[in-house]
């Protein structure tokens, strides 16, 4: 018995290539969303999958190779990213937010993080954060150039400014208090580590409402890398917020 003829014909080769075009365009998709993904999800997404992620990833790290050790801009970045996933698993976002900018970690914490007002006595749930945070320092401390500590206030009324000597003390007292609780963890070398406090000087967001007066009152924690440029706190605060001041 003859057997029957393909009804496919001429055109078989055309739904074969429609179909590689396809996965082709797919994979080119795949390959440029990885190359944006952020470090700190992504090392969400890997730990999800296998929780041992954290020890294999530091057995490659220290394999015997080219020098037995991770460079200095992978030390800094894997900073980035533990404090990242630290916020999110933590459900902390909407009091600590952390950027990575070229050569530098920014911290912004929420005034009420670490004090109540007009107060510069840490809380005990801000020294928990802080504990955290030096740990995470402590393990990447050699590739750290400098730590920065900054105390805002904000203005109490719209319209009235504070008064000069409470404001600037208040300030400077908070970014010392974290400072000095940073500095007794013994993370890195002392002469690493500055605090400073500009009351209600360095605004980023308006005096005009309490909600936008809150945004404020807040401590940053600038970390820099190793032989990075230092940038100026109006370029800081140009990537981190949006806006200069």
């Amino acid at each position: 018995m003859a057997r029957k003829k393909s009804s496919g014909g001429a055109n078989d080769w055309m739904t074969t290539y429609s179909d590689l075009v396809t996965l082709l365009f797919c994979f080119f998709v795949l390959l440029y969303s990885m190359s944006s993904v952020d470090a700190g999800k992504w090392k969400i997404l890997v730990k999800s999958f296998n929780p041992d992620a954290n020890q294999e990833i530091q057995e490659i790290k220290t394999a015997p190779g080219d020098g037995g050790t991770t460079d200095e801009q992978e030390e800094f970045e894997e900073l980035y990213a533990q404090l990242f996933e630290y916020v999110e698993l933590e459900g902390l976002g909407d009091d600590v937010e952390v950027t990575e900018g070229d050569g530098y970690t920014f911290i912004t914490f929420r005034n009420n993080v670490f004090f109540d007002g007009d107060s510069y006595i840490l809380k005990q749930e801000g020294k928990v954060i802080l504990d955290k945070l030096c740990e995470i320092i402590s393990g990447v401390s050699s590739s750290v150039q400098e730590i920065q500590v900054l105390g805002h206030t904000s203005q109490a009324s719209p319209t009235e400014p504070n008064e000069i000597s409470s404001d600037r003390f208040l300030s400077s007292n908070r970014a010392t208090e974290v400072l000095v609780y940073m500095q007794k963890k013994n993370i890195m070398d002392p002469y690493k580590m500055v605090s400073s406090g500009f009351g209600q000087f360095r605004p980023i967001s308006s005096f005009d409402t309490t909600e936008s007066r809150a945004k404020n009152r807040r401590v940053e924690i600038i970390i820099t890398k190793n032989d990075g440029i230092s940038g100026t706190l109006d370029k800081y605060y140009e990537e981190v917020y949006g806006t200069e001041n």
